[in-house]
Parts: structure tokens; C-alpha cells; sequence
């Protein structure tokens, strides 16, 4: 996922200091913790555009870690026989393959629903 963009509220409202011995105390930056499956919510639909006419069945909708992104990308790769990727929080599959990967991610204890038609 992409690293959050710092405001003016992540600082508590301290822009500048005149004390030089001041050190500002920066939090632990707390990571998203990754929901269990079954509070997920995916979505799962079939993508054509940008892509020449060719369809992609597009999950969206996951929170969680890239690691975790990938390894479910890498079994729902696998299970279908085909390509894909795990970018930015979606995976593409390519081909159409709503039903098969909606079945899979509801084994995997997945909230899913399918999308768009």
C-alpha cells in the first residue's frame, strides 16, 4: 500500500520550535492490522478497459499487507491455470474467471460478492 502523506494533524499542530535542545517524539507508525478473512469484504468483477479489449476478473476491497496480497494472488493464480498480478490492493486475474475465484475466496472463509454485472 502506499505510504500516507504527512499533515499538519500527524504532528500534533507542532510546526516549529525555537528551543534548540527540542526533539519531537515521533509515534511508532502503527500498521494496518491485517482483518481476518471473514471480515473482508471483496468484490469481484470483469474488467475490460485500458487492456485491448481483454478481460481481467479484477478482486478488490483487500486490507491487509502486500505479503498477504500476494500469497492470495499466488493461489488464485494457481487454481486457475493463468497469469495475474497484486498491485495496490487488487489482484487481476487474466481472463474471465468471476465464478471460479468467487467460489475459491469463499472457501477461504473470503466475504465476497460479485460486481458490475
Amino acid at each position: 500500500m502506499k505510504a500516507k502523506k504527512k499533515i499538519l494533524n500527524d504532528f500534533g499542530g507542532i510546526m516549529f520550535s525555537t528551543d534548540p535542545s527540542f526533539v519531537y517524539e515521533q509515534d511508532k507508525e502503527l500498521e494496518e492490522a491485517p482483518l481476518a478473512a471473514n471480515q473482508q469484504d471483496l468484490r469481484v468483477l470483469l474488467d475490460r478497459k485500458n487492456r485491448g479489449g481483454k478481460g481481467v476478473t479484477l478482486v478488490t476491497g483487500f486490507i491487509g499487507s502486500t505479503e498477504a496480497l500476494e500469497t492470495l494472488a499466488k493461489m488464485l493464480k494457481s487454481k486457475c491455470g493463468v497469469g495475474g498480478a497484486a498491485k495496490d490492493g487488487e489482484i487481476l486475474i487474466q481472463g474471465d474467471f468471476r465464478d471460479k475465484v468467487l467460489l475459491l475466496l469463499q472457501k477461504e472463509g473470503y466475504k465476497v460478492k460479485k460486481s458490475g454485472g
